[in-house]
């Protein structure tokens, strides 16, 4: 019998994918330098691929440094067409009408990957990093509460808490007795401990192995609903979560 054809192989797909490999060896950040001696790829080329390997979102540029992006993430995970994980957070906001935000907790750090204004009302600003400042807003609360107590010490050691404002809890027992008394699966809250004049609420998202959260913010003027608003959050987002087996990660 004839031997079998040689699969047709393309370069550029072949390169592209090292590129991938060499970036997930550097989960928080290469340059492009270091990913095209670990790729083994000229500097021009990789720079080419780099282009467009971010473009499609399988990579992310953070100041300077490439890592892996949204749709490296996202692959396994089928999201059901017209789930997309921006349209659902967008109606999230509507319907709350609260600024939105999707966040998860990768390789010992918060990334933040959606953030949505609500109809009345904008995104808290980002007066200090989301991800060093975990101790302070839900969102890093509700992620740290998902970890175990050794991680959970590990990450304030790595990122020791400090003011933001007159409400900032920045003991770190104090932190670590707060976060092992929250109950699981509950919405995280705080008011003006991340920023003066916001509220904010998290609820945890429990699919996969990855922590990931979804949190809402309302002004200060609207801490009274802010309660009943994560409870909504948290049962719209069980509903949508168990009828769809829908993640919102990408």
């Amino acid at each position: 019998m004839p031997p079998a054809a040689s699969p047709t192989l393309i370069g550029s797909v072949q390169r592209a994918l090292r590129l991938l490999e060499a970036a997930a060896d550097h989960p928080h950040g290469a340059t492009a330098k270091q990913l095209a001696r670990r790729a083994q790829l000229p500097l021009s080329t990789t720079y080419h691929l780099l282009r467009t390997l971010v473009h499609e979102s399988y990579l992310r540029r953070d100041r300077g440094l490439y890592v892996p992006g949204d749709a490296t993430l996202n692959l396994g995970r089928p999201v059901p067409p017209g789930s997309s994980p921006s349209h659902w957070l967008a109606e999230v906001a509507r319907d709350l009408d609260a600024a939105v935000y999707y966040a998860l907790y990768v390789d010992g750090e918060i990334r933040l990957t959606h953030a949505m204004d609500g109809p009345s009302h904008p995104k808290v600003e980002e007066g200090a990093s989301f991800g060093t400042s975990a101790h302070a807003h839900a969102i890093g609360q509700c992620l740290l509460a998902q970890l175990d107590e050794a991680s959970r010490r590990e990450h304030l050691d790595r990122h020791p808490p400090f003011p933001l404002t007159r409400n900032t809890v920045t003991e770190p027992e104090t932190v670590l007795s707060r976060l092992a008394r929250t109950r699981r699966g509950e919405p995280a809250l705080e008011t003006e401990e991340y920023a003066m004049g916001a509220v904010c609420a998290a609820v945890p998202i429990t699919i996969g192995a990855v922590p990931s959260t979804i949190a809402i913010s309302l002004p200060l003027t609207e801490s009274h609903r802010l309660h009943s608003t994560a409870q909504q959050l948290k049962a719209r987002s069980e509903r949508t979560l168990t009828s769809h087996a829908f993640t919102v990660t990408g």
